[in-house]
């Protein structure tokens, strides 16, 4: 049978280079998996499978510069992974046992325990013996803080098994958004990642580790390390496995398109998140490594991390084109060079012209403030119904006091321009249930909210100004203490300081310490977003979408406004329920479709009038090359997927949470209504735009996209930030 789609050419900037003691680590690993029953009598595998698929040129290719015992364990552990997902799918995906499959599941965890000295359950099959084994002998030598790490990117790895299992059983194809995500963790990337760590010598150090550069590296080489093996597996999983996980298939199947164009377009991602990579590498993450203070050990870890990661990109793809276990007919691998040390997938410079070059040219070359006309909106199937608070007219007089006394009023906003924008009715139908008290305070926290937003790029965006807006950054954050809320009001000295000091301590200080501390989180994660944005408006630079998508969600302040929805659940259900997958893809799935409805409206504002780089439609034209009503009808058919995603989880996931949770009658109510406040968080917030004096063609050149009103603002400003950072 002929292969489904040619395949495409691969953007690999740097050459694949093999580890000389790959023949030391293919004889280690025959004779561990033979030792651990991976072999013959395993049902699963014979010698010459494992001989075919050949680990030890993977690892080799993607550790080139280990020492011989690193090799041998770090092929071990891959050896293991790969059984353990052929032995899934035998066992479990192809009978449909979701029971079963959990309960194998279940016991994973326990043979990675974080103190050595614990001890493992006695294994009943080979996929725990062999855990058993590796973590053993890997542990001993990395911190605690890599342990808790590797660990949960294991369990994420070997969980989200079910997620896949699920959707076979259902017939489910996921959407682009939902696929991209779930595919970080069923497919073991930042597994991978992990053992980068080990095999590099390079622990990534403490401080930085959890930072959005480290964890944007991550996240890109995740992606594009799966991306590249939809592309080589669709033939394996989709033809032969009938799998629905497959990053072709969710295109082809979204976008309507034939096989190969959704081939070619999944490639397009994966050079996408490859330069996304490389741009983090080389803006984001020296600055951080200097922000944060690092020594020169540190720094060299870090670096020596992300060159390891750039190697297994190389690696990976030069194995892919080489093992049986992929479709690889016809590709062009060349003979490596230097007796096999130096592998040839670089070398071939179509990968560095092409379409490659052409999207980051798009990316960094849009024309700024262009002729758009009114914003196209398309009908939006909305389905949650609209409800509005009773109290909408005393929020929206107290709120617009509230921000005159704050100094809100005295430069880049006016009276007029608030009493427009209407935020009490947003926050009205985002709670139409809250007290006159919750109301005001939510119409409080938007207009803050929003005031920063137009601020940010306004002050410190045009001037290019990033210092600027670190040290505002840093001090607004100074103004939201965890441990004493009313302390942060004594050191403000803005506008913007005040009306936030003032918003903590009136919403932190009833707040229990974990709920105070999630608070800080989300507000910290806002204000970060909008440094990002300022980082991307200096370079000129269009996002890539993923990355675009994730920030999005914190640039419009989701995580502050469905916290603040949280705030009358507190007590009612356990905090791991909010962290579970269930809800964060309840959540995640209308933030985004939120998200897109805010760019949609506010397309002409942004593009035409303010020159902005950060509308999802702008990012769909950017990335697929198509015209502005074409890129309309992309963002409208995600919005309608993220809907279905949310109704499916609705549907099928949140009673198997009850179970799992072991909820009650009170606290499933409690859920229950946590979900119907989602529904009117969206619904409030469409009700919103629809009303609001802000998006429309006659209200688009008001406001933020104008240059300052006469005197300038009279918050601390660029120069007198750099003097108090300087007193300070």
């Amino acid at each position: 049978m002929a292969q489904p789609f040619e395949l495409p050419d691969f953007y690999v900037p740097y050459p694949a280079r093999l580890n000389p003691h790959v023949d030391v680590a293919r004889e280690h690993t025959s004779r561990w998996a033979r030792g651990m029953g991976m072999l013959e009598g395993s049902g699963i595998w014979e010698q010459e499978d494992l001989d075919a698929h050949d680990y030890a040129l993977l690892c080799a290719y993607t550790h080139p510069d280990c020492s011989a015992d690193a090799l041998s364990l770090v092929t071990d552990w891959y050896v293991w992974v790969f059984f353990f997902d052929d032995h899934f799918l035998e066992v479990f995906k192809r009978s449909g046992d979701r029971e079963g499959g959990k309960a194998y599941l279940d016991r994973l965890p326990a043979f990675m325990p974080l103190d050595p000295a614990q001890g493992t359950p006695e294994p009943v099959n080979q996929v725990e013996a062999g855990l058993a084994d590796l973590w053993a002998r890997t542990v001993p030598s990395m911190s605690a803080a890599w342990r808790a790490r590797f660990a949960e990117a294991t369990e994420h790895l070997l969980n989200e098994s079910l997620w896949e299992l699920d959707n076979i059983n259902e017939g489910r194809i996921a959407n682009p958004v939902e696929y991209i995500e779930m595919r970080r963790k069923v497919g073991g990337a930042p597994w991978s990642a992990g053992l980068v760590e080990y095999a590099a010598g390079a622990e990534v150090p403490a401080q930085v580790a959890g930072a959005r550069p480290l964890r944007v590296l991550r996240d890109a080489f995740a992606d594009a390390v799966h991306l590249r093996n939809d592309l080589f597996s669709y033939e394996r999983e989709v033809r032969d496995e009938g799998e629905n996980s497959n990053g072709v298939l969710v295109l082809e199947t979204f976008l309507g398109c034939t096989t190969q164009e959704a081939a070619e377009a999944v490639n397009d991602l994966l050079t996408s998140r490859l330069q996304q990579f490389e741009n983090t590498a080389l803006t984001e993450v020296p600055a951080l490594c200097a922000e944060k203070g690092l020594g020169p050990a540190e720094c060299a870890a870090v670096a020596a991390y992300t060159k390891g990661l750039q190697d297994w990109q190389s690696g990976g793809h030069e194995w892919h084109m080489r093992s049986s276990r992929y479709m690889n007919k016809g590709v062009r691998t060349g003979p490596s060079l230097v007796g096999g040390v130096l592998g040839t997938s670089a070398l071939d410079v179509r990968t560095l012209f092409g379409r490659p070059a052409a999207a980051r040219r798009r990316s960094l070359t849009h024309v700024p403030h262009r002729r758009t006309g009114p914003s196209l909106l398309p009908d939006f199937d909305c389905p949650f119904p609209l409800a509005v608070s009773p109290h909408v007219d005393q929020a929206r007089r107290r709120s617009v006091e509230w921000a005159g006394r704050m100094g809100l009023l005295e430069d880049i906003w006016d009276e007029e321009l608030l009493v427009g924008f209407d935020f009490a009715l947003c926050s009205a139908g985002l709670d139409p249930d809250a007290s006159p008290e919750e109301l005001e305070l939510s119409a409080e926290w938007l207009t803050w909210g929003t005031y920063g937003d137009d601020y940010y790029p306004l002050v410190f965006g045009r001037p290019r100004d990033l210092g600027a807006a670190k040290v505002c950054t840093a001090r607004l954050k100074d103004r939201m203490p965890v441990d004493d809320p009313a302390a942060g009001a004594a050191g403000a000295v803005s506008p913007m300081e005040r009306a936030l000091a003032d918003l903590w301590a009136r919403t932190a200080g009833p707040m229990g310490d974990g709920a105070r501390a999630a608070l800080r989180g989300a507000l910290d994660a806002m204000l970060d977003s909008w440094l990002w944005e300022l980082h991307n408006q200096a370079q000129h630079r269009v996002p890539d979408p993923v990355d675009y998508i994730e920030m999005r969600r914190d640039t419009f302040g989701s995580g502050l406004t469905m916290m603040l929805c949280r705030l009358r659940r507190g007590g009612e259900l356990p905090p791991e329920i909010y962290r579970s997958g269930t809800v964060r893809s309840l959540e995640d799935s209308l933030s985004d479709y939120a998200t897109f409805l805010n760019d949609l409206f506010s397309y002409q504002k942004e593009i035409e009038v303010e020159g902005e780089v950060h509308n999802v439609v702008l990012v769909v034209q950017s990335f697929f090359g198509c015209d502005y009503p074409a890129a309309v009808a992309i963002t409208d058919d995600l919005m309608r997927s993220r809907l279905r995603q949310y109704e499916h989880v609705k549907r099928h996931e949140l009673p198997v949470l009850y179970e799992d949770f072991g909820l009650d009658a009170r606290g499933r109510a409690a859920l229950d209504a946590y979900v119907r406040e989602l529904e009117d968080w969206v619904a409030g917030i469409l009700n919103w735009h629809r009303s609001v004096r802000r998006y429309k063609e006659e209200d688009v050149r008001r406001g933020a996209g104008s240059p300052l009103r006469t005197g300038g603002p009279t918050a601390i400003g660029r120069a007198a930030e750099r003097v108090v950072a300087l007193l300070r």
